[in-house]
């Protein structure tokens, strides 16, 4: 094993927003210094990262000097170019985690399922759609709704489609604009997600989430979810399997269905500390974000245990147009034990970004996870960003 060492390396973060803030804010402590490239100025990651280039995603020139001042790279967002990061990564030899291949199976979500379902993964009956008829055809054999997807592009929701009746067919396909795939429509019980983390020669799951979802968009995530032990096993077997297709050391936000019938499907996977697991950072032993440095450094993870049960809800703009954003009504959430504000650092309001999150934990592992989720939920709705 290599030897570690404090002050130590430098991780080299594509994307600036709150994901690279807050690995920034868990690489500290471990003495690693993060740097980031992001095209926004000034960007959410900035005030807490030792520095900010600033370029696009995509720009070369860019990410080879983030590969010049940093050990390793890796990404907060899936806009990474992957061709890109394997330019650069054989040029600099700076490795690249996750690995740019796995970027390439994630980018395109018909790729991505179809890569899954051959490695034995369960996922929904899916197809390709390349006009209104494979829309049509689709709903004759899984029935309505079906649900249709931008294979490449869609981020919290964007680009998914749900199509219930073949007269909807063309109007849904024109919204989606572009290269689209659908899906059966899944009759499930709850969505659930399991944050798994792939070390140098060890893998890692941490307790299942239950998530609450409104249009599109993650609203809560309750821990432990309200699933069987059955279920609950099930999840982190195919999370493990999933790991197992994923090329690459970092954390995967593994988000699945639980059927009314007690299965368990794949639904998507980003390959990146994620939404759903924001919860581990009062919640678990170690945060996702930490989990993240130590296994993009081939460093041993850290403990996946969970604390106690733990509710994450996420500060939403609430407002009609864009505006300077300033959040108001915080007093309840600071007085209140357990409950901990995460806030991203974004300078614009706009309806339904993600500003923030809430995190309250039980203290006790008895308590109540509706109690807590009712109690998170009376925090929350005392913010507000109007004036």
């Amino acid at each position: 094993m290599t030897t570690l060492r404090t002050p130590g390396p430098t991780i080299g973060v594509v994307g600036g927003g709150q994901l690279g803030r807050m690995l920034a804010e868990a690489a500290a402590p471990l003495g690693v210094e993060v740097v980031v490239l992001d095209p926004t100025p000034d960007c959410p990651a900035a005030p807490v990262a030792r520095d900010q280039i600033v370029a696009g995603f995509d720009d070369e020139a860019g990410i080879r000097e983030l590969a010049a001042r940093a050990d390793v790279l890796t990404f907060e967002i899936e806009l990474a170019d992957q061709d890109v990061m394997d330019r650069v990564s054989e040029a600099t030899e700076t490795p690249v985690h996750p690995k740019p291949s796995t970027l390439e199976t994630i980018h395109d979500k018909l790729v991505q399922k179809r890569e899954l379902a051959d490695a034995g993964i369960p996922v929904p009956p899916f197809r390709a759609v390349e006009d209104a008829a494979d829309i049509r055809a689709a709903i004759d054999d899984y029935g309505a709704p079906v649900m249709l997807k931008a294979r490449t592009g869609g981020y919290d929701g964007r680009g998914n489609v749900p199509v219930e009746s073949k007269a909807e067919a063309d109007e849904a396909l024109e919204s989606v604009a572009g290269p689209a795939m659908v899906e059966s429509f899944v009759d499930f019980e709850r969505e659930v997600s399991v944050i798994a983390v792939k070390g140098d020669d060890e893998i890692a799951t941490f307790p299942i989430g239950e998530n609450v979802h409104e249009e599109e968009i993650l609203r809560e995530t309750v821990v432990p979810a309200r699933s069987s032990e059955t279920v609950t096993e099930r999840a982190h077997a195919v999370a493990r399997d999933v790991l197992e297709v994923m090329n690459g050391r970092g954390v995967y936000g593994i988000e699945l269905f639980e059927t009314t019938a007690g299965e368990v499907l794949l639904n998507e996977i980003a390959p990146r500390p994620h939404n759903s697991g924001h919860w581990t950072i009062e919640g678990a032993q170690t945060s996702q974000f930490e989990q993240h440095v130590r296994a993009v450094l081939g460093w041993p993870l850290g403990s996946t245990a969970l604390r106690s049960p733990t509710v994450m809800t996420n500060l939403l703009g609430d407002v009609d147009d864009e505006r300077p954003a300033q959040l108001r009504g915080l007093d309840e959430i600071l007085e209140t034990p357990g409950a901990n504000l995460h806030w991203y650092g974004k300078r614009q309001v706009r309806p339904l970004r993600k500003m923030g999150h809430v995190t309250l934990s039980a203290g006790d592992a008895d308590a109540s996870r509706e109690d807590l989720l009712e109690r998170a939920r009376d925090l929350v709705a005392a913010v507000t960003f109007r004036a």
